[in-house]
């Protein structure tokens, strides 16, 4: 199969997981379409995303101005031709793996504040909670991930979150107590001059807050 059959059929898959609302594909089309480019990823998922678009977004991946020159190039221009550019990293989000999908985004949502970015799967096996700027991507799996009580023991960490302010984490605190969220450290000061405490989700994952002690 030519080079220009498997970008074909990389330009329907990505207009099959655009019309799938498939959420990693949005963050894709707003690098490489110029008219996506002040687009949130909510407002592309909502856009017309047509085939020529999924054509464009293809062959700027590939270093042409668009389809007709990729056409044209390929398939023996496109290594050639292919700009190279620094990969500008804009987002982190910690992998926490879970036993019940469900219920751990109804944690992270009710207890934690969270809100829904997207969900994958039929029934649901991965997807994405966020509040203000953290990112926590939520992956089901059935075997145990670590063995024994090691995480208890060494206190093992699954993601860090932190605020600006002293007040900021004294109130974040204050709330998840009031919501009855369980703990694994309650708010403390640490030697660092920090202030933190830690949260145990329904899995066992440890999540810690940190704000200013001051």
């Amino acid at each position: 199969m030519s080079n220009l059959e498997n970008l074909k059929k990389q330009a329907k898959q990505y207009l099959r997981w655009h019309r799938d609302q498939y959420y990693p594909v949005a963050a894709m089309i707003r690098e490489h379409v110029p008219r996506f480019q002040e687009l949130s990823d909510e407002e592309i998922l909502a856009a017309e995303f047509r085939l020529a678009d999924a054509q464009e977004l293809v062959a700027r991946k590939e270093g042409f101005a668009g389809w007709q020159a990729l056409r044209t190039g390929a398939p023996t221009a496109m290594s050639e031709t292919k700009r190279v550019t620094p990969a500008v990293l804009t987002s982190i989000a910690p992998l926490l793996f879970v036993h019940d999908f469900n219920a751990s985004v109804d944690f992270f949502t009710t207890k934690l504040g969270f809100a829904v970015d997207f969900t994958y799967g039929d029934p649901p096996f991965y997807g994405q909670v966020s509040r203000d700027h953290a990112l926590m991507a939520l992956r089901c799996v059935c075997e145990p991930v670590f063995a024994g009580d090691i995480r208890e023991r060494e206190g093992l960490l699954s993601a860090a979150i932190t605020v600006a302010s002293v007040d900021e984490i004294k109130e974040l605190f204050l709330a998840y107590q009031a919501a009855e969220v369980p703990f694994q450290q309650l708010l403390k000061n640490e030697p660092w001059g920090a202030k933190t405490f830690v949260v145990r989700d329904l899995d066992g994952n440890l999540i810690l807050f940190a704000g200013p002690s001051r």
